[in-house]
């Protein structure tokens, strides 16, 4: 049998955490707590979950700095750490940061167990499916190596955030696609903002200041539609 899918929940509130750890490990999750931002972080290094479930709010570290450093620690270990952000913070300005930042879901506080679940699942086979096929991709000069998560363009070698990352493989996967705001926002952060998508922009512009520094630029915006990966026009 395969092992279980791990899934790390982290809640300041002992209340949340237990309802939450419940529900997943009924649905078949092995289920890791941690009460506190720097409890999360050396159980995301020892435990190394496929998820975690994090909340905003935490005692010590803020949950955004959490998601950072998790980013980062993913990145060092080669390998992804999903982040889904569960907390009562749910104004517009919080969603885009969580997800800027490099987090893949955001739900707020109160919520749905039976939604958290869907989304938890939902956040899993996306970063799975983002995992399939060739573990190299290439454009132009740009590349993209999937078993090393080394990206380079000509003898440049280009450093991403995990958000970064799925982004831009999106983009090499689909090169010379035109792919929609709604579907970028889908299916990089499965996320949906009721047209805001002010975190796709701006994720947009960190990846053009990285790929297209210095170099002609791939990375198009089609207008009144989305993005495109291409050679400049002649």
């Amino acid at each position: 049998m395969p092992a279980p899918t791990r899934v790390l929940v982290v809640d300041d509130e002992a209340n949340i955490t237990d309802l939450v750890a419940t529900a997943l490990r009924y649905e078949g999750f092995q289920v890791t707590t941690a009460s506190s931002g720097e409890q999360a972080l050396e159980l995301a290094s020892s435990a190394r979950p496929d998820l975690v479930v994090l909340d905003v709010m935490l005692p010590d570290v803020d949950g955004f700095e959490v998601a950072r450093r998790l980013g980062t620690q993913a990145q060092n270990q080669a390998r992804t750490m999903p982040v889904l952000f569960l907390t009562a913070r749910d104004t517009t300005d919080d969603k885009v940061r969580g997800l800027t930042i490099g987090g893949d879901d955001y739900v707020t506080k109160p919520f749905s167990l039976a939604e958290l679940v869907a989304r938890v699942h939902a956040v899993l086979r996306r970063s799975k499916a983002n995992g399939h096929g060739s573990s190299r991709l290439s454009f132009a000069d740009l590349e993209m190596d999937d078993d090393t998560r080394e990206v380079t363009r000509g003898t440049r070698s280009i450093e991403l955030t995990a958000t970064e990352y799925r982004l831009l493989r999106y983009l090499l996967a689909n090169a010379r696609k035109v792919l929609t705001r709604a579907q970028l926002l889908d299916h990089v952060w499965d996320y949906d903002f009721g047209g805001d998508s002010g975190v796709l922009e701006t994720y947009i512009s960190y990846l053009r200041k990285k790929i297209d520094v210095d170099a002609s630029p791939l990375i198009h915006t089609v207008r009144g539609v989305g993005y495109t990966l291409r050679l400049p026009k002649e």
